[in-house]
């Protein structure tokens, strides 16, 4: 199964039995895929432009084909970013642009993508040290930039580091970097991108299996 978010909603690729996974919804489109490129593209420019469907799922009988034939589309950026904790299991987000965020950044020339995690988390919020602890999960979204489209890939990690004063990146957009509980987090409405959801639910679930 392979996830994009466009415009803040979700394309999901699947293969014919994965399909049968997924919960059924009237809020979902449900179409299957023979293998023509301009029938994605009527898919992300309906995405692009707004839709009342809350998920779009392209199912196929070759899902490794149907994934190359989406990808084919894009451009691909890689980036890494964390879920930095600290010894008081507070969550280090970040506000940027009117959306609170995770510190996440493009990799730069000869630099693995944990390097790049690591570089980027300093860089957007002031800290010193960070430990990586272990791999999270992968999102992926695209953007567009001068006409382009960009299919952002970001890797995530699970990572340690005390409890500090932090710096936001202000030439960054980032407007504020601060520790919170995941229930504080929760407590009130925040503009968050789906995308964000997804990992802390993911690390939510890490958490189950630890304990």
């Amino acid at each position: 199964m392979y996830k994009i978010y466009i415009n803040e909603q979700a394309l999901i690729l699947c293969s014919n039995e994965e399909l049968k996974d997924i919960p059924k919804s009237n809020s979902h489109i449900v179409s299957k895929y023979f293998g023509k490129k301009k029938y994605l593209l009527n898919y992300i420019d309906m995405l692009e432009k707004g839709s009342s469907f809350s998920n779009v799922i392209i199912h196929s009988d070759d899902f490794k084909q149907l994934k190359k034939d989406f990808k084919s589309l894009y451009i691909r950026s890689k980036a890494g970013g964390g879920v930095i904790v600290n010894e008081k299991n507070e969550i280090l987000f970040i506000h940027r642009r009117g959306f609170w965020d995770l510190p996440k950044g493009k990799i730069e020339k000869d630099e693995t993508i944990k390097e790049c995690a690591i570089r980027e988390v300093k860089e957007e919020t002031g800290i010193k040290k960070v430990k990586v602890i272990s791999r999270l999960t992968v999102t992926r979204h695209q953007y567009r930039q001068k006409g382009i489209r960009y299919l952002k890939f970001v890797r995530w990690y699970i990572m340690e580091s005390k409890s500090q004063e932090l710096i936001p990146q202000l030439e960054e957009d980032i407007e504020k970097a601060t520790w919170m509980t995941l229930e504080k987090f929760y407590s009130k409405s925040r503009k968050v991108y789906k995308n964000i959801i997804d990992v802390l639910d993911v690390y939510e679930e890490s958490l189950k299996t630890i304990s």
